[in-house]
C-alpha cells in the first residue's frame, strides 16, 4: 500500500452503500504516484479478506519509481510504478525471510506506457555513445541514429 494513501494501515473501514459500493472517497485517501493501485476507497473483496494475508508491507514514497527504474536499468525488466512497488516489498520480504524461502513477486504490466511520463524522464531519447557502442559490437543488429 502507498505510504501516501495508507487507506488499510489506518484501520478505518470503507463507509458503503447497502449493496457494497463505496458511499465516498476514504479519509484516508491522497494522491500518490502508484497508478492503479490504492484507488480513493477499499474495495469490499479486500476489505472481507483482511487478515488472510501473512503481512502487509508499506511503500514509501519514491521506492515504487525507483526500483522500476532499476529493474530496466539492471535487469532489463521494464515495467511501471506498481511492478517496482511489488518488485520492492518482494525484495523487503526477502531480506527478512529464512534462508531457502521461495518468494513470487508478479509484475503483470509493461513500462511502455509510462515512456512518456516522470518515470522515464531522465531517459534520454536518443542513444548515447556508450550505448551506440554497445550497438555497434553487434554488427548485424547496429541500431544507429
Amino acid at each position: 500500500e502507498p505510504g501516501a494513501a495508507n487507506l488499510i494501515g489506518s484501520g478505518i473501514k470503507t463507509d458503503r452503500n447497502d449493496d457494497g459500493s463505496p458511499a465516498g472517497s476514504h479519509p484516508a485517501f491522497a494522491a500518490h504516484p502508484i497508478q492503479g493501485w490504492t484507488p480513493d476507497f477499499i474495495p469490499l473483496v479486500l476489505e472481507q479478506g483482511l487478515g488472510l494475508q501473512d503481512e502487509m508491507v508499506e511503500i514509501p514514497d519514491g521506492a515504487g519509481v525507483e526500483t522500476s527504474q532499476a529493474l530496466a536499468r539492471n535487469e532489463g525488466i521494464l515495467t511501471g510504478i506498481s511492478g517496482g512497488a511489488t518488485m520492492w516489498a518482494a525484495i523487503e520480504t526477502a531480506k527478512k525471510a529464512p534462508e531457502g524461502s521461495v518468494i513470487v513477486a508478479m509484475l503483470p504490466d509493461t513500462g511502455e506506457r509510462y515512456l512518456s511520463t516522470p518515470l522515464f524522464a531522465s531517459i534520454d531519447a536518443d542513444m548515447n555513445e556508450e550505448e551506440l557502442d554497445i550497438a555497434r559490437s553487434t554488427p548485424s543488429w547496429i541500431l544507429e541514429p
